[in-house]
């Protein structure tokens, strides 16, 4: 056992979207494991946070096949969370971060001996289903009844399938996580909508608000692909992250609203409407050509309202993980960290973001 530990702290791990909010917990999870890191970074994102932890930077970009060379140059393990995240914007950029991105890391991963590939996907690649007690495992397909437009998830369906044609082939030993909607310390994106939205009290449950919501901590994800990556039980297999416990949608609601002194989420509007307003968003949208989201989109109705779990039970009987950031603990420390850093935005809707 000694010389296994040994041997992981000698392994370089590379992480690709390691300023994001699931890389950087992967890094910092490495870090804390005594594992040695290395981050794709770009030249100008904010590398602060990966600095304080003493991990190599390698500066380049999943779209710059030389720079991922470069990256690679020694590494045994590859934690490739980097996409383009959200559920706006125009397809070419979906195409060429995370399809073509992912198929250029892949060439490299292969090309300069990388042993493992630990991928990140998402839970949104099965499609979006709203059946009431449907529990969707990793049994189930892929890009199923897709969203029109819903280019980020369309996008994960096919940059998963490049990772699976690659391990087929014999040129990777791949790994597949598919999280959840994330949340957790340097969430820049989704806890701070929703923190501005209930203190102007623009919020609404989607529904009753008493369906179970699938919601993880990046902490705890991080922690689930590096027992992916360093399993040989987790060769081959993909896992769903996706849930640290029972958490509904008003539950979460209020656990924030208290964390920050307001009152609980009590208005709601039926899933049907927010469902149908949110396509009518959409269509205006996309007819003007507008590189904003809408005030809300389908896919943000879906993740919230939907009645259709997902479960992870595969991770931890397979793996051995389990949550060690409860809900009642992770999100309270969460928004802690984003009230002590950032003033409260502008934006009035909460729009969930993925991995």
């Amino acid at each position: 056992m000694q010389a296994k530990i040994m041997d992981e702290r000698q392994s370089i791990n590379l992480v690709t979207g390691g300023t994001g909010l699931l890389g950087s917990h992967i890094v910092e999870q490495l870090v804390k494991r005594g594992r040695r890191v290395r981050a794709l970074v770009r030249p100008n994102s904010d590398t602060s946070f990966l600095e304080s932890l003493g991990v190599s930077l390698a500066y380049g970009d999943v779209t710059d096949k030389r720079s991922l060379m470069t990256a690679c140059d020694g590494v045994d393990r590859v934690y490739h969370a980097a996409a383009r995240v959200g559920d706006w914007g125009p397809w070419h950029e979906f195409v060429a971060i995370t399809i073509d991105g992912t198929r250029n890391l892949l060439d490299a991963a292969k090309r300069t001996g990388v042993k493992r590939f630990l991928h990140i996907s998402s839970i949104s690649a099965y499609g979006h289903p709203n059946q009431a007690g449907l529990v969707i495992d990793e049994s189930a397909p892929l890009g199923v009844n897709l969203h029109k437009w819903s280019y980020y998830s369309r996008a994960k369906v096919e940059a998963e399938k490049l990772v699976w044609a690659a391990h087929e082939a014999g040129d990777i030993v791949a790994t597949v996580i598919r999280p959840s909607w994330l949340y957790g310390q340097r969430d820049r994106a989704t806890l701070a909508r929703l923190c501005d939205s209930i203190r102007r009290g623009k919020i609404k449950l989607v529904g009753d608000g008493n369906n179970r919501l699938n919601v993880a901590h990046a902490a705890n994800v991080a922690e689930a692909a590096i027992a992916a990556c360093e399993s040989d039980a987790g060769a081959g297999e993909a896992f769903n992250c996706s849930s640290d416990g029972v958490l509904t949608q008003k539950q979460y609601f209020d656990l924030v609203a208290r964390t920050i002194g307001e009152k609980p989420v009590t208005r709601k509007v039926p899933y049907g409407v927010a469902y149908r307003a949110a396509y009518v968003m959409e269509v205006f949208g996309h007819l003007f050509r507008r590189r904003t989201p809408p005030l809300v989109t389908r896919y943000a109705v879906w993740l919230m309202g939907r009645k259709t779990f997902f479960e992870c039970r595969k991770a931890r009987a397979v793996l051995g993980w389990s949550p060690t950031i409860s809900y009642e603990v992770g999100i309270p420390q969460a928004v802690a960290a984003l009230e002590a850093t950032t003033e409260p935005t502008s934006n009035v809707v909460a729009q969930p973001a993925t991995a």
